[in-house]
């Protein structure tokens, strides 16, 4: 497949190169495969490596199994979630690198029959699409404190409940029945200087309906428990609540010590450290990367190495 052909540009993809680029052999695991641009650079880039991809997204998994052809001896492709599906990976041992790049992939974004757009005909926002949950029941079924709530936790909206008003309100008379109803909704009732009114919205709907913090937890607790040695691990993430639980796992996991703040000296060993933080600080895109691919701007990658 030509990458001409492909509408989608991978994030920190230099950085994500460079972060893998002293691996020669093992298996790396790209726990969200989208369109497979990442996966596609590392099994050219690490000709000795082989590859599990996974997406819940049997579209992209479709898509991805075309664009990878050339690779087929290499790679693998499992379907689910990828906290789940982690899970069953045969010889862990094996593993010498995992990548996450979390949250809704271009091929959703770009699909206006996914419902992630403004301009969408629809309201649905599953990553999966088997599964039951989606934007039009979020929106349409939730109670006031239900929505108020994902607004505020999930959006960090500042008129949350506001927000949770005007739709309630609106809802009485008729469901919403697009993302583009939603959004030209919201612009017109909400204020934002910055973004558009609708946006951290519809993030927190998306999060909701995907359950995207809890999939990022249980991705995290999967690793911690896998038997994986010498190993990168590379997530990156879009926004401040996943690059803040990111943050504190990978510190959690470089603590030696597991005592308790009040002892007055360690009894633990000092031996729990599942490795290092390699990055203090996230990798974020340069000002190139951003002119040339604006929905990159708000990426951050962090690299843990387990020893």
């Amino acid at each position: 497949m030509n990458d001409l052909n492909i509408p989608h540009k991978p994030v920190l993809l230099e950085e994500v190169l460079d972060t893998f680029s002293k691996v020669k052999q093992g298996v790396i695991v790209d726990c969200t495969l989208g369109y497979g641009g990442h996966s596609q650079a590392l099994l050219v880039a690490n000709p000795h490596i082989n590859m599990i991809c996974i997406d819940q997204d049997i579209e992209a998994l479709e898509f991805s199994k075309k664009r990878l052809e050339r690779f087929k001896d290499r790679v693998q492709f499992l379907k689910g979630r990828f906290s789940d599906v982690i899970n069953s990976v045969e010889c862990p041992e094996n593993i010498c690198g995992i990548l996450a790049d979390i949250g809704v992939s271009s091929l959703q974004l770009d699909k206006s029959d996914r419902g992630f757009g403004f301009d969408s005909n629809t309201l649905d926002m599953r990553m999966d699409q088997s599964s039951e949950l989606s934007a039009k029941e979020v929106v349409n079924n939730y109670s006031k404190e239900d929505l108020e709530r994902i607004f505020k936790e999930y959006g960090e909206v500042s008129e949350y409940k506001k927000a949770a008003s005007i739709i309630i309100e609106y809802r009485e008379n008729q469901p919403f029945e697009s993302s583009q109803e939603l959004a030209d909704f919201l612009a017109k009732h909400l204020y934002s200087r910055k973004l558009h009114p609708a946006t951290l919205i519809f993030q927190a709907i998306r999060i909701e309906v995907n359950d995207e913090l809890g999939e990022l937890r249980r991705l995290l607790n999967s690793i911690r428990k896998l038997n994986i040695n010498k190993s990168i691990v590379a997530i990156i993430s879009f926004h401040s609540l996943e690059d803040r639980m990111v943050k504190t796992y990978f510190k959690e996991w470089s603590k030696s010590c597991i005592c308790p703040r009040e002892a007055m000296r360690c009894s633990c060993g000092n031996d729990h450290a599942f490795g290092k933080v390699v990055t203090k600080k996230p990798i974020i895109p340069t000002s190139r990367e951003i002119d040339e691919n604006p929905r990159s701007r708000s990426s951050k990658l962090r690299v843990f190495k387990v020893d």
